[in-house]
Parts: structure tokens; C-alpha cells; sequence
């Protein structure tokens, strides 16, 4: 369920002083409106630029994401934006990080931002995924297999961001990564699938075309086949259940697209199988 925006302004003056503890004097705030992981996000303007700021109440059953985007900063540097402070005040959970002045990535067959997001997943790759108590693949995908050996399929030691909708992909230059909410460990070639699922709801790409650009990530063509059907299979589930409960236009465009991988899966596998 997303969470209501709020306005820099409506934050108690508590909190506010606390952020501005960091950041000196905050002129003008900017909120951003999308997202569906922070109560509070927002370019803070000041006088030695601006900053990003985004956060939660500390009770909410979220709250974990924020700590666990805080955790995997240092690992990311280079990829990510840098986590700058971070301050817990009145019940607020607020994260400063570098602000990038990019826009959203273009999905669109024939972008050239599809290049950087190669690039920049081809960099998250050889990062080795750090000891921390990430959720594993394996058990976030486990209630969406048809066979308990299926989700072992997902198992590995890569570092996955698992969220590549464009918003989170900020282009100025090269490609930024952001929002590691859902940040996994698992099979290296699970981020490649993801992200070529987000080609089709978001690029307009065909099942074909979305995996021949997955295919320029090392992993995905050393990825088996079975465990790759299964995932595609796995992930359409995951997002009908996503949208019986959403059911909005971007949501329902995504699951869509899902369900058409996942078939476009089938239909290989029938076609190698018949060979």
C-alpha cells in the first residue's frame, strides 16, 4: 500500500531543526510525488545546494526498509547516491543523500538510456554482496511457486536491488540507483529478469526484445532455463496479487506485463522441449 505524501512544512519543527542541524537553513523544499516507500520526500534547498531528503515514522512496519537503505549505502557508492546523515528525532526516521539533478529513465525501444542501465547494472554486479540481514530470494518468492524446489532455484550470493521501475533509475550523465528498499541476496541474473519485465510495462518493449537486452547482463545467459520459467512464473503471481489489492493503471499495466513474459516463457521452453 503506498503511503500518503507529506509536505516538508507539516513536519514538526523538532524534526525540521534536527535536518537543518546538517544541512544549515533549509529556503524552499520541493516534494516528489512518486514513490510508494516514504511518508516524507523531498529536495531541501539550502545554501550550499540542495539535498534529498526522505523518511517515515518510526513505527511504521516499513521503517525497516529506510534502515536497511542506509545499510547498503556504503556498499553502493558509485552507483548510488551517498548517504549523507541521518537523524531519528520525535518519532521520525529522516535520510539526507546527495542530491542528483537527473530525470527518470527512458524506456523506450531505441533510448539511449537503456546503454547506461546496462552499464550500471553490469557495475552492480561486481559488487559483492555485503554481510548484512538481507532477505534471501528464495524466501521472498516461496509463497509464488507451484514446488517448494522451485524457489531454491533462486538461491545465490549476488547483491540485487529487485525494484528497476524507471523512477528508481535517475539519468544525468550515466545511470543512478536509487531506492534500495527491497534490496536481496540472491541469483545474480534475478535483477536482469526484473528489469526486463519493467522494459515491457514501462518501455512498450516485446517479451523479445526486453530479453535480448537483459541478455547483454552476463548473468542472464548463464542463467538455466527452468529456474528462469520459474521465476517468470513466480513474479506474474506476485504481481496479480499486487494488483488485486492496488488496482490502479500502473500497477495493472505492470502485471500485465508479467503475465505476458511468463507466457512468452512457457511458449519457449514448449518450442526447446519440442526440438
Amino acid at each position: 500500500m503506498s503511503l500518503s505524501r507529506m509536505k516538508w512544512e507539516d513536519l514538526p519543527m523538532t524534526v525540521r531543526r534536527a535536518v537543518e542541524a546538517h544541512t544549515g537553513p533549509v529556503t524552499a523544499a520541493s516534494t516528489t510525488s512518486g514513490g510508494f516507500n516514504s511518508a516524507i520526500a523531498a529536495t531541501l534547498h539550502t545554501r550550499s545546494g540542495p539535498v534529498f531528503c526522505k523518511g517515515l515514522p518510526m513505527d511504521h512496519r516499513q521503517i525497516v526498509t529506510q534502515r536497511r537503505e542506509r545499510e547498503i549505502n556504503p556498499h553502493v557508492v558509485g552507483l548510488s547516491p551517498r548517504l549523507l546523515w541521518h537523524v531519528e528525532v520525535d518519532g521520525w526516521d529522516l535520510s539526507g543523500f546527495e542530491h542528483i539533478n537527473g530525470r527518470h529513465a527512458d524506456y523506450r525501444p531505441g533510448s539511449d538510456d537503456l546503454r547506461l542501465i546496462v552499464e550500471c547494472l553490469q557495475r552492480l554486479q561486481q559488487v559483492e554482496c555485503p554481510d548484512l540481514p538481507l532477505k534471501q530470494a528464495e524466501q521472498r518468492l516461496r509463497g509464488y511457486v507451484t514446488e517448494p524446489a522451485e524457489a531454491e532455484m533462486f538461491a545465490g550470493d549476488a547483491l540485487l536491488h529487485t525494484d528497476w521501475n524507471c523512477a528508481n533509475l535517475l539519468i544525468k550523465g550515466r545511470a543512478y540507483l536509487v531506492d534500495w528498499a527491497w534490496a536481496t541476496r540472491g541469483a545474480a541474473w534475478l535483477d536482469p529478469a526484473g528489469w526486463l519485465v519493467w522494459l515491457m510495462a514501462e518501455g512498450g518493449h516485446t517479451a523479445a526484445q526486453a530479453e535480448a537486452w537483459a541478455g547483454r547482463i552476463p548473468s542472464w545467459p548463464a542463467a538455466p532455463a527452468d529456474a528462469v520459467a520459474a521465476y517468470a512464473k513466480a513474479n506474474a503471481r506476485l504481481w496479480a496479487e499486487i494488483a488485486q489489492g492496488r488496482p490502479d493503471e500502473w500497477t495493472s499495466r505492470t502485471a500485465s506485463a508479467a503475465g505476458a513474459w511468463a507466457l512468452y516463457r512457457a511458449q519457449q521452453d514448449q518450442a526447446r522441449v519440442g526440438c
